[in-house]
């Protein structure tokens, strides 16, 4: 089984820095194991893009672990820096992580930034939202037209860097030939709704589609960072 992957990474049209991270940081093609991930530093926080980069730098590191015990490593890491280091209390950052073998596909999920699976035409979001609008939804509180505008929309319930021993989800499946996975932050789904985003994955190579996907998020306005990552799953 092959992996074809690209990745990209945009501040956005509002913004003045970049607090996302992506792993890796080059498109590429391998038969695997591979790893790939988004963090999303948290906006407005000090240390944001410090946050999310030692998230992935522990994946990247730490590659003797599974995938979720290397996001429980990012949050460790992210708590011993602000121990450390005082003017960084506050920072944290979402991380959404694939581990893809001949085996398997295992996501490792913390925060808001998500990962969807475009199989046999159908997309599928594959991670929960950790955020306080996604509850009020989950527990029919709002409608999902009432997302965008919501007050707390930008509210975590979950991310790294803020409590020990941090919960992170972890979804399991079987990489099959033809699946195309995607990863990004919100700055893209914030921006841009699925049934387009689905629309660009099916007609594109994994590196037009990472950069397709961050032009329409800036066309639609590009209020926050955007990070994306497409892999292609092939025999």
């Amino acid at each position: 089984m092959t992996f074809t992957w690209a990745t990209g990474s945009h501040r956005g049209r509002i913004r003045e820095n970049n607090e996302d991270s992506v792993f890796p940081e080059t498109s590429g093609r391998n038969d695997g194991p591979l790893v790939v991930a988004v963090a999303d530093g948290m906006g407005g926080h000090v240390g944001g893009e410090v946050a999310s980069r030692l998230a992935i730098d522990a994946l990247a590191t730490e590659t003797n672990l599974p995938i979720a015990q290397r996001v429980s490593v990012a949050n460790d890491r992210i708590m011993a820096e602000v121990a450390d280091k005082a003017e960084l209390r506050g920072m944290g950052t979402t991380l959404t992580a694939a581990e893809l073998s001949a085996a398997s596909l295992v996501i490792a999920h913390v925060g808001d930034s998500r990962a969807y699976l475009l199989r046999n035409g159908i997309f599928e979001q594959l991670t929960n939202d950790h955020s306080v609008v996604a509850e009020y939804l989950r527990a029919g509180s709002i409608r999902p037209e009432d997302v965008a505008t919501h007050p707390q929309r930008s509210m975590l319930t979950r991310a790294l860097g803020l409590y020990p021993n941090v919960e992170v989800d972890v979804i399991e499946t079987r990489a099959r030939n033809g699946d195309r996975v995607l990863i990004c932050s919100d700055g893209l789904t914030s921006m841009v709704p699925d049934q387009r985003i689905a629309g660009v994955l099916g007609r594109s190579t994994p590196e037009e589609a990472v950069w397709t996907l961050i032009e329409m998020a800036n066309q639609a306005g590009g209020h926050d960072n955007i990070s994306v990552v497409v892999v292609d799953v092939g025999s």
